[in-house]
């Protein structure tokens, strides 16, 4: 809120310059809270996959856990009026890779009813699989290479 106020005065000043350095702080900030958001629900995502992968089965509510994570990331991915997306494929995927550690630890109080230290779940399972699994869900039309 400071920063539209500082905003609205540079702009009154006629200080275009000053004006731009604050616009590009705030869509800073803006992309900070939407990399923040989607690497939340790619925790949830993969902490579900990790499950399945390691107790090799799946539950319907972790499915639908799944299935809600991969629409919501979709979702805060997609820019509304300019169109397009916040991240690449590419940004995505390292989104994924730097969630896949608290979704690992996570998984480990869960899976075998927490017998696995994280350390030991992460030996029992394809990180890389797990990833291009998830990355698949976000972009079910167009596969890793858009």
């Amino acid at each position: 809120m400071e920063e539209l106020l500082e905003l609205k005065d540079l702009l009154l000043k006629g200080d275009i310059s000053g004006a731009l350095v604050i616009v590009e702080e705030l869509e800073e900030m803006s992309r900070d809270d939407k990399i923040n958001n989607i690497r939340s629900y790619a925790k949830i995502l993969l902490l579900h996959l990790i499950k399945q992968q390691a107790e090799n089965r799946t539950t319907r509510s972790w499915d639908v856990s799944i299935r809600n994570s991969a629409l919501e990331i979709q979702s805060k991915n997609k820019r509304r009026k300019a169109g397009g997306y916040y991240l690449k494929p590419e940004e995505l995927r390292l989104a994924l890779e730097e969630a896949y550690e608290q979704a690992l630890n996570g998984a480990s109080l869960e899976v075998a009813e927490g017998l696995y230290a994280p350390e030991t779940l992460g030996n029992m399972i394809d990180r890389n699989r797990i990833i291009d699994s998830a990355m698949t869900l976000i972009l079910p039309n167009s596969g890793t290479s858009n």
